[in-house]
């Protein structure tokens, strides 16, 4: 399975970055080979709709499960409908989290967070 983590750094030591469609990196964790590679997250410029592009970016990645902090509607409602799984994650460091997400210890995101039109640009 390939989970997909929002980050600011391209490692799986940085911290997990809160923010969904403006965080400025995904990291595509394969649970099955232990491998991993970084992505640009092309919402992280839009002037708007960043969630839904990192959304449609993620699911063009073929990734079953999402760590991050927040989803907006958009966001939510496409990646639900892709039967993407959404967790919620802490500001700690992805590695973390991926052993949390495996040990069955993290909460799924059951519903949209809000709205953030222009991401305050």
């Amino acid at each position: 399975m390939k989970i997909a983590l929002s980050s600011g750094e391209k490692d799986l030591k940085s911290s997990l970055d809160l923010r969904f469609g403006r965080c400025s990196y995904f990291i595509i964790y394969d649970l099955e080979t232990e491998q991993f590679k970084t992505v640009d997250n092309k919402g992280q410029s839009s002037s708007g709709g960043a969630g839904i592009a990192a959304a449609q970016q993620l699911i063009d990645e073929s990734v079953e499960a999402v760590i991050t902090g927040n989803v907006g509607p958009n966001a939510y409602e496409l990646l639900n409908s892709s039967n993407i799984k959404i967790y919620k994650g802490d500001c700690i460091p992805c590695k973390d989290l991926i052993k949390f997400l495996k040990e069955g210890k993290l909460t799924e995101i059951k519903e949209a967070g809000p709205a953030h039109h222009g991401g305050g640009r």
